[in-house]
């Protein structure tokens, strides 16, 4: 439907107006401020992702359960909070630096959450063949380790990628112009801008040129495998003396992308000339947050588990194009899904505008892809082979799902709802326009107060968004260290 909307606006505008609205400088540098931030934050999370994954999980590094917390607490920070902390502590924080490091810092575990869970579910055998054959652990994991791991780094990096062509909240702070924020700056002078619209339809082109270099280095190979493997852990790399130089790297991360932040808030919530704490207001946004969230993070990952088992387990041109497609429109920015929604709704079903329900068919629209890649990443190591023996014994369709599959993936639903309901507490331009009159959340409240530079009242807004993303993130993390266990024999 959103593309929908988009692609008639661009017939309607006609090649010509078309190419005189995108053929202009100021097109020229937000496509190069996308790309250009999109593909380096999507390395840097990539790079970090991996590195501190293997750290945990393969060293000797002490604490490393406690680590673990402290490296996928950035989740409960939402990237504009994390905007909003930098910006109000140092104005030099902006540009394109500036959200090179905030994003890279709010984004990076969700490389790091899935490369962790392969990580631990790997046979140890793997490595322990390759080290027999003189293979040093370098070479084994360029060779055997890295190649297990291409599923849930490439999925994680492609989500970095998509969102970052979305982002509006913390890049508008940043003062760092892209696509998204452009678009919203339109929208917001001229409602249903054709300039808005032409940049609207160059980010969903630059979607598809992501899903299909994605999709060209996943290849087709399978990663599943059947039975625990070997019942023991791998042997932890000794650190050495490298044991404090990378202590302390992992302390800076955290302190930059937990710490500032933390600091932030509470200095404002303490010297804010603006700081208030209107109890009525706050409860009924935070209700209103929980309620939407937990909405769309259930009706979200249930419309991804179709979408992954035939992707994953009937792959063919048809389900590729229909797995692809739900990334389109989270290419978008929020407010382009709004309008496609409230037109659609006016013309066809006028009596559900500005109701809930169409607000979560939003969210579901924009972040399926959160819950698709995760669920995938949890399919693809159940082995189809344990549901053809199911079928063997006389169980049908849904037995099987129900007492094979299901249990095999329930830490990837759960995990992809929490991160669902992560994205959806923090969402603002499609709330803004789509949320039922009176109807305020916290992100919607602390970007009203952060916008008008009044910090000290944002801060107890940013507060409870903090606080709401703990328990998903604490999910997380639970649903992660059952992979521990592996795939059951």
């Amino acid at each position: 439907m959103p593309l929908a909307y988009v692609a008639s606006y661009v017939v309607i505008i006609g090649p010509v107006d078309l190419w005189h609205l995108l053929a202009r400088p100021r097109i020229g540098e937000l496509l190069r401020n996308t790309i250009t931030l999109a593909l380096a934050c999507m390395a840097s999370t990539a790079v970090l992702g991996v590195a501190l994954a293997v750290l945990v999980e393969r060293t000797d590094l002490p604490g490393r359960r406690l680590w673990h917390g402290l490296l996928v607490a950035p989740l409960a920070v939402p990237a504009f909070v994390n905007g909003y902390a930098w910006v109000s502590l140092d104005r030099s924080v902006h540009g394109f630096g500036g959200a090179f490091g905030v994003v890279t810092l709010s984004y990076y575990p969700l490389v790091y959450l899935p490369v962790v869970a392969m990580l631990r579910r790997l046979d140890p055998a793997l490595e322990e063949s390759a080290w027999s054959l003189g293979h040093s652990r370098v070479r084994t994991f360029g060779t055997v380790v890295l190649p297990q791991l291409r599923p849930a780094l490439l999925g994680g990096a492609l989500l970095v990628g998509l969102h970052l062509l979305a982002e509006f909240g913390a890049l508008s702070l940043l003062r760092f112009p892209t696509f998204t924020t452009a678009i919203y700056d339109q929208y917001g002078s001229t409602f249903n801008g054709a300039a808005a619209t032409a940049m609207a339809g160059v980010l969903v082109l630059l979607c598809l040129f992501l899903l299909l270099a994605e999709l060209r280095m996943r290849g087709n190979r399978r990663y599943s495998r059947v039975g625990r493997g070997a019942s023991r852990g791998t042997v932890p790399l000794p650190l050495g003396p490298w044991r404090w130089p990378l202590l302390a790297t992992a302390g800076s991360v955290v302190v930059l992308a937990v710490g500032v932040p933390a600091f932030s808030l509470a200095r404002w919530l303490v010297v804010g000339t603006s700081t208030e704490f209107p109890l009525g207001e706050l409860g009924s946004a935070l209700a209103a947050t929980v309620v939407l969230a937990l909405a769309g993070a259930v009706v979200t990952t249930l419309a991804a588990v179709p979408v992954v088992w035939l992707a994953v387990r009937h792959r063919g041109w048809a389900s590729t194009v229909i797995e692809r497609s739900t990334y389109v429109a989270n290419a978008l920015p929020g407010i382009v899904v709004g309008l496609a929604l409230v037109v659609a709704s006016l013309r066809l079903v006028p009596v559900v505008y500005q109701t809930a329900g169409l607000l979560v068919a939003a969210y579901a629209i924009l972040f399926l892809p959160r819950a698709v890649v995760t669920v995938r990443a949890g399919l693809e190591q159940a082995p189809a082979v344990l549901d053809d023996v199911a079928h063997s014994l006389g169980a049908g369709p849904l037995a099987t799902a129900r007492r094979v599959t299901l249990p095999l993936i329930a830490p990837s639903l759960g995990a992809g709802a929490a991160l669902v309901f992560l994205a959806i507490s923090t969402e603002l331009t499609a709330t803004l326009m789509l949320s039922p009159i009176g109807t305020r959340t916290l992100a919607t409240e602390f970007w009203s107060a952060s916008s008008e530079l009044r910090y000290g009242a944002a801060a107890p807004y940013a507060l409870l968004l903090v606080l709401v993303s703990i328990p998903a993130t604490v999910l997380l993390m639970r649903q992660e260290s059952l992979s521990r266990e592996g795939v059951p024999a």
